[in-house]
This record gives structure tokens, sequence and C-alpha cells, in this order.
């Protein structure tokens, strides 16, 4: 499938990982709609961008708002083809510390949106996919969804944080062998450590320090480099029911 002429949507797409996308997208000539809380950054963007662009205020974990959205891409862009989503948040905490216990509300929110907020859009974009035409190949669409190494080494503090990237990582291939009768591919992208809201806002010396554990480059990773990858998913064929680790050969430490 060719990103120009396409349709996407990403979730998470008004900043980081997500924006970068939206931009790649849009650049090669495909359109692409925006789903996002932040009303004024999605907005800002699609004032950017023209025409190809639309923004959806969407809030990934609640099924009536992403139904909503969806449905406005198809009415403002006449289908969908690729998903992309980048949508999620991070929020260290251990399982006992000094305080006691962890709040397990805290944990439940981030499976919600990391983990809950991925389905909910999958399962919902892949009804509307199903009713695209196929290309020579039978091929209706694509999904894309985002990991982190940490489903793999998630360090002291990640519990929350690594279990909902590694169970998106356990979806991938089910999911990829269900969509495969509708001929919809399904893969993952597990980032390491990019230049994202949640790791721009640390102290210099932090950055340093987590650029000496990437073995090559030695440095945090450009948001265009996640977007290039998903460009390169939506257009091979054969790259389906994976996960494809994007992080400088990087294994980080347990703390």
């Amino acid at each position: 499938m060719n990103v120009k002429d396409s349709v996407a949507i990403i979730s998470g797409g008004a900043s980081g990982l997500g924006e970068a996308t939206i931009r790649k997208i849009v650049t090669n000539g495909g359109r692409a709609a925006i789903f996002d809380l932040d009303e004024k950054r999605g907005l800002a963007l699609v004032e950017e961008l023209g025409n190809n662009a639309c923004f959806f205020k969407t809030d990934v974990t609640d099924s009536a708002s992403v139904q909503a959205a969806l449905d406005g891409t198809v009415e403002c862009f006449g289908g969908i083809h690729i998903a992309v989503n980048c949508a999620g948040v991070g929020m260290p905490m251990k399982i006992v510390s000094k305080k006691g216990p962890m709040q397990i509300e805290k944990f439940n929110f981030v499976v919600q949106v990391n983990l809950i907020g991925t389905m909910n859009v999958m399962r919902l974009v892949a009804e509307k996919m199903m009713n695209n035409s196929g290309n020579e190949d039978g091929e209706k669409g694509v999904v894309i969804n985002t990991a982190s190494v940490a489903a793999f080494d998630g360090q002291v503090g990640q519990v929350a944080y690594a279990a909902s990237k590694a169970a998106i990582v356990g979806l991938t291939l089910p999911a990829a062998r269900e969509f495969a009768d509708y001929g919809i591919r399904v893969m993952t992208i597990a980032p390491g450590l990019f230049e994202t809201p949640m790791l721009i806002g640390l102290p210099e010396a932090a950055k340093v320090s987590l650029t000496q554990m990437m073995p090559f480059p030695k440095r945090l990773g450009y948001p265009e480099e996640y977007a290039l990858l998903a460009q390169q998913i939506v257009e091979n064929p054969m790259l389906n029911g994976e996960t494809i680790r994007l992080d400088a050969a990087l294994r980080m430490a347990a703390k």
C-alpha cells in the first residue's frame, strides 16, 4: 500500500512520534486525521498542513469518542487505509515504595491509555477498513501500534508502562492472523529512547546519561525516524504480525 493517496488516522498525532508521522504522510501525498486531546496543538498542525489534515479531539479510552473521530474522518476524506497508534503515557512507579504499595488506580490508568486505548482504536478502525476495496494483493488496510523496548527490558519503576507495552507486543501476531482474512496487516514498532515530550523535559545531564546507553548512534532517536519506519511498514506488504525494535541496539539496564 502506498502512503500517497491513502488516508491515515494517528492517535497521539498532535506531538512527538504521532506528529512526525502525520507530517510524513501528508508530505508524501497522503491525508491524515489527528486524534488527540490537545486541541490547541492539533488545530495548529491542521492550519499548517492545510486541507490534507484534520483534527478530532479524541480520548482513546472512550469508545464513543473514538467512533465519532473515525466517522468524522470517513466523512472528511472518504475512507481510512492506515492507522498508527501513538497515544500513550508513562508514569514511573515502584510496586512498593517508601510510601507503601503503588496506587492501583495509577497502574490502571497507564494500562487504560496504552493498552486499552490501542485496542479501542484498532477494533473500531478495522471495521472501517473492511469496507475498503483491496489492491492487487487484496490489501485493505494497515494498523501500526507502538510498544517500547520497555516491553522487553523494562527498568525498575516501569512495571505499569512495561506491562502495557508488552501486551501490545503480545497482541500483534494474533491480531494479524485474525485480520489476514480481511486483507489488513498489523505491525508494532518498539521505539527506544526518542526525542519526545516524555524525554525532552529531562535535565540535560539525564539526557547525556541516557545517550551513553546507546551503542550506535549515540543520541536520542528523532521522531522523523519513527515516521520513516511507519511509512516503510505501510509500503512493504510482507511486513506483518511482527514487532520491530527501533532502538540503536539499546538494551536498558535494570535502573
